[in-house]
């Protein structure tokens, strides 16, 4: 099997069987499986190449077929023969793991204002699609999920969490990464840039942040 799309992983077998089936209904072979962490993936496609797959993805989002997608490597974990799946237990854990792994898959994706795909990402473009592609929805704008996540203190923080800051001044939520633990985060830092990593102790970010939030 070649490059592949997975177009969202949930915690409930059922919610993945019913968005498989919503993308067949679409002419698509999709297939969900549970991984190692408890998951339920939801996979389709079989490209030669990663333009081919990122390309089909690209298309289906604009017709609205799908949401948010990522590209899988050939060498990722794929489901088997007639997309059986096996059991395993959902739990925080495992999906917190998942959310770091999606955002870890798009260091290196240039920073694009309003993008919400692998073409480019915007701060709060990339935190959205790393929700949605592990079964969550979030709000679009970085304001907007600050204000629609629960309040974590900064001792309490766990991977997956969400981290704000006032970037341009004057106290209002502006930008926003995930957290991945010890002390750092993934994020769309601006224009020029691509998706990486820092520290949440950098001066600059440590004397913008707002606040943290989660959603589990």
């Amino acid at each position: 099997m070649g490059f592949t799309l997975q177009a969202g992983a949930f915690a409930k077998a059922e919610n993945a069987a019913r968005f498989s089936e919503s993308l067949q209904a679409q002419g698509l072979e999709a297939a969900y499986y549970a991984s190692g962490d408890g998951l339920y993936r939801v996979r389709f496609g079989d490209f030669s190449t990663r333009e081919k797959a990122r390309a089909r993805g690209e298309a289906l989002k604009a017709a609205g077929v799908i949401e948010a997608f990522w590209v899988v490597a050939p060498d990722g974990s794929a489901p088997g023969a007639g997309g059986q799946i096996r059991a395993h237990p959902s739990d925080e854990r495992g999906l917190r793991a998942s959310l770091v792994a999606t955002a870890r898959g798009y260091l290196g994706v240039p920073y694009l204002f309003g993008g919400t795909t692998e073409r480019g990402f915007d701060c709060s473009g990339l935190t959205g699609a790393v929700y949605r592609l592990n079964g969550l929805q979030l709000p679009r704008s970085s304001q907007a999920q600050f204000e629609a996540g629960g309040p974590v203190d900064l001792d309490e923080l766990q991977a997956g969490d969400l981290l704000f800051f006032a970037t341009g001044g004057g106290g209002r939520v502006s930008h926003v990464g995930v957290y991945v633990g010890q002390g750092a985060f993934i994020h769309a830092p601006r224009s020029g840039q691509g998706i990486r990593q820092d520290e949440l102790s950098d001066r600059y970010y440590r004397k913008a942040f707002v606040g943290a939030r989660t959603y589990l």
